[in-house]
């Protein structure tokens, strides 16, 4: 097998990310490129550590054809330059090697040219980093099909059907694979294409195509931390990673009132709850999402709800207050950090809580993206006491726990 050079121009790179797996190993809650990780989910934070790893390239994603809603919502978290250097997604096939081809396809059809890079990569590697992404381009260039690979560090043994060790390989020789995988354009389409005409078995790995296509395949430095989520283990690591991350951990408090007035429910959290009562506010008076809205932005540093959402601007007049926290949770997140935990109580007689108040900790969870045993919700009354105890008004407070860089 022969060596294949390149001419690609330096500018002319493209990422192809598979995300079509239903990730079945990982445990329930879905295909695992969409689950949230450290309030994020999973493919939003590999589109955009690609992307940010060489801001001269493009994206296409291949994906199931029932989770474009799913990617949807995956990429809408995403910087408006960042979406716009995404093609519009592939729709993957039964199997992986299919959905690459299928992708391949696609970025042809997009006008990619046959000297360009295209790494392949996998979703649900979420922790590649810009040096790696450095060295694939680069690979791809001088070398036209390369891998990623880190020394083994196990003994591996090689067994019969009846577990018999048959062979000890020298681990010196070994390497694990990961991706980016890096190819020249019209070397690993070609590949494909042939496989697919072939009818050939599945194959590993893109490189494992090139190789029966009888290109020489090439190892380059990958990195550890590449870490590819398979298992619900793997997510817990992949938390714990991010957390030691974000080592600058910050408190803020939030409180906020609102009076009783004419209506017939009120908003607790999101929540719509019946009442013979309404809340006077400017916006829908949500109590509860204001005094969290607080907690957070005071977590930062960064005023109050009043100061980034003035009574005095008409265009709040009864806005759902969703919004305002969700700009709370938006501010850290620019800021590289994240909401660790949320800690609220409503404070009034009536109404009782109880009943919604599962209700209400999943709504606020799903505004701050966080998962539900991250979002605590408390009810209590002033024993009569006070404006709430004479049933005038609700008051509500709130602690919020953030992570920063």
């Amino acid at each position: 097998m022969a060596e294949v050079g390149t001419n690609m121009d330096a500018g002319d790179a493209f990422f192809l990310v598979v995300a079509a797996g239903r990730g079945a190993r990982a445990g329930a809650g879905g295909p695992k490129q969409y689950r949230a990780l450290a309030g994020r989910q999973v493919l939003t934070r590999t589109i955009e550590a690609l992307l940010d790893g060489a801001p001269g390239a493009q994206a296409m994603v291949v994906i199931h054809a029932d989770d474009l809603d799913l990617y949807e919502a995956a990429i809408a978290p995403l910087p408006e330059a960042l979406r716009a250097r995404l093609f519009s997604p592939a729709i993957g096939g039964a199997t992986r090697q299919d959905s690459v081809c299928n992708g391949l396809e696609a970025l042809a059809e997009a006008g990619v040219g046959a000297n360009a890079a295209v790494l392949i990569h996998d979703a649900a590697r979420p922790f590649v980093g810009r040096e790696l992404i450095l060295r694939a381009l680069e690979a791809a260039r001088e070398k036209g099909a390369a891998v990623p690979g880190v020394a083994v560090t196990d003994t591996i043994k090689e067994v019969a059907e009846d577990s018999r060790v048959v062979e000890t390989p020298d681990r010196a020789t070994l390497r694990a694979v990961q991706t980016p995988q890096a190819f020249g354009f019209g070397l690993i389409l070609a590949a494909h294409r042939a496989v697919r005409a072939d009818g050939c078995r599945e194959l590993t790995d893109d490189a494992a195509v090139a190789e029966w296509a009888g290109h020489c395949v090439f190892v380059f430095p990958g990195e550890s931390g590449n870490i590819k989520l398979t298992t619900p283990e793997d997510f817990l690591r992949a938390e714990a990673k991010l957390l030691n991350d974000l080592p600058d951990v910050r408190t803020g408090q939030g409180f906020d009132v609102h009076a009783f007035g004419e209506g017939d429910h009120v908003w607790l959290g999101g929540v719509k709850v019946a009442h013979d009562r309404g809340l006077v506010g400017h916006s829908d008076a949500d109590v509860l999402l204001h005094a969290i809205t607080d907690a957070v932005l005071g977590a930062i540093a960064d005023g109050d709800i009043g100061a980034h959402f003035p009574p005095s601007d008409p265009q709040w007049r009864g806005a759902s207050s969703d919004r305002f926290l969700r700009h709370a949770v938006d501010l850290v997140a620019a800021r590289g950090g994240r909401v660790a935990h949320v800690d609220a109580t409503l404070i009034c007689e009536r109404p009782k809580v109880g009943p919604h108040r599962e209700a209400i900790r999943a709504k606020i969870a799903e505004i701050m993206s966080l998962p539900l045993d991250r979002v605590a919700v408390k009810a209590t009354t002033s024993e009569r006491l006070g404006f709430t105890g004479r049933q005038e008004g609700i008051a509500a407070l709130a602690m919020a726990t953030v992570r920063l860089p």
